[in-house]
């Protein structure tokens, strides 16, 4: 299978593309203009994928990459920054919702004209669906999202399945709950406070300052989403929304606990008042009973050892 993954130069982009080529598909990998692969990449890797410069918001880059012949289209580019989101979010919408419109649009009048179409993972978040109603949500739970990031996924969500509803596109939605891993952004919570910890074990310090521990996350690996990514885009039904979740939710708090227990530094944490967020949710798990079902998916990595290995890789 030929696969098309828009973001490759990411963090997921390139572990799906570590996993897509471990499958032994080809892959086509869209980065940002002067972008390159993604770091964790081999070079024996790097050479065994096609790169494409592309620009999500510039349409002679969206038609150029919409007229490659492929099976498969994993698309990751976006604003993925819940706290970028928040600085611009008409920018957010702009990448996220009016990007995949864009993008969606080409592969589905190209392929209508050539009478061949590939199918489009789009990869949405778990956060859309708000605080929940208490429980893991499932597919079908009604979305309410309180933040640019999350509201501008779901407007990708709208607009490639409008577009699959008109042209035949075939889309399939994965709602991916939080994930980390190794070489994660400090933009994201586990990678920070796993920094904080190393910077607190090294230089003696007792405490540690942070935002708010009480909120409640489903925390995956990336190398299991990235695997289910590439599940779909095997065999995944059109038109179909999945979650990829654990279905089990941890607090921030027993992720420092954990961090701390791996580095053996016990420390005391001190909320910051400008690392707190109001509209933090308090509650996000998803029910990954679907893709289960379908997929014969499950989360393979503990998550000691996903915090294990994020922070071996800020060692090296």
């Amino acid at each position: 299978m030929r696969v098309l993954v828009t973001g490759a130069d990411g963090f997921v982009g390139g572990w799906l593309v570590r996993d897509l080529l471990g499958a032994g598909h080809q892959v086509v990998g869209a980065v940002r203009l002067g972008g390159g692969p993604a770091p964790l990449l081999s070079e024996r890797e790097r050479v065994r994928v096609r790169w494409i410069d592309f620009d999500l918001l510039a349409p002679a880059s969206v038609t150029a990459l919409g007229g490659i012949a492929v099976d498969a289209v994993v698309h990751l580019a976006a604003v993925a920054s819940g706290t970028d989101a928040r600085q611009d979010p008409g920018h957010a919408w702009t990448v996220n919702a009016a990007g995949t419109a864009r993008l969606c649009e080409e592969l589905g009048q190209t392929r209508e004209a050539e009478g061949a179409k590939p199918t489009v993972i789009l990869a949405s978040t778990g956060e859309v669906y708000g605080e929940g109603l208490g429980r893991p949500s499932l597919e079908n739970d009604p979305v309410r999202p309180r933040s640019p990031y999350a509201a501008s996924k779901h407007g990708a969500e709208i607009a490639a399945l409008e577009v699959a509803d008109r042209t035949g596109l075939k889309v399939i939605v994965a709602r991916a709950f939080p994930h980390t891993g190794p070489g994660q952004s400090d933009k994201y919570v586990v990678p920070v406070l796993a920094q904080r910890l190393r910077t607190a074990k090294r230089i003696g310090a007792p405490v540690i300052k942070t935002g708010n521990l009480t909120p409640i996350r489903d925390l995956l690996d990336v190398r299991d989403v990235a695997r289910a990514y590439r599940l779909l885009a095997e065999r995944g039904r059109p038109g179909e929304t999945y979650n990829i979740a654990r279905g089990v939710g941890v607090p921030l708090s027993d992720v420092v606990d954990r961090l701390a227990a791996l580095l053996d530094h016990r420390v005391i944490v001190e909320p910051d008042p400008n690392l707190l967020r109001s509209n933090d949710l308090q509650y996000l798990v998803g029910d990954p009973t679907r893709i289960r079902g379908d997929m014969g998916w499950d989360p393979t990595i503990a998550l000691d050892q996903t915090l294990k290995d994020v922070l071996d890789a800020q060692a090296n």
